[in-house]
């Protein structure tokens, strides 16, 4: 699946724009997303990143996606990190 995923907060620092494009043959659940995309971090950014993945959450343009959650059928996701207010 062709993925455009779009990177908030710290994930910017990770890489060169605000947004990141992805070929993840196989992938159509959310769940499947993060396991691939872990993999693809794991080579490309810091171990830093692959951590604040475990603690992110993915969505579509409108919804939080759960694990078992079906992906977009445009590939449009969006990485956000956890955050915290004070």
């Amino acid at each position: 699946m062709n993925i455009t995923l779009q990177l908030f907060g710290r994930f910017r620092e990770f890489a060169d724009g605000p947004e990141l494009r992805l070929e993840l043959p196989g992938v159509t659940t959310a769940a499947e997303f993060r396991a691939a995309f872990d993999a693809w971090a794991r080579t490309h950014w810091p171990d830093a990143a692959t951590a604040l993945l475990q603690a992110s959450a993915i969505a579509t343009e409108t919804t939080l996606l759960h694990a078992r959650s079906p992906l977009p059928a445009d590939g449009r996701l969006a990485l956000l990190p956890p955050v915290s207010g004070g």
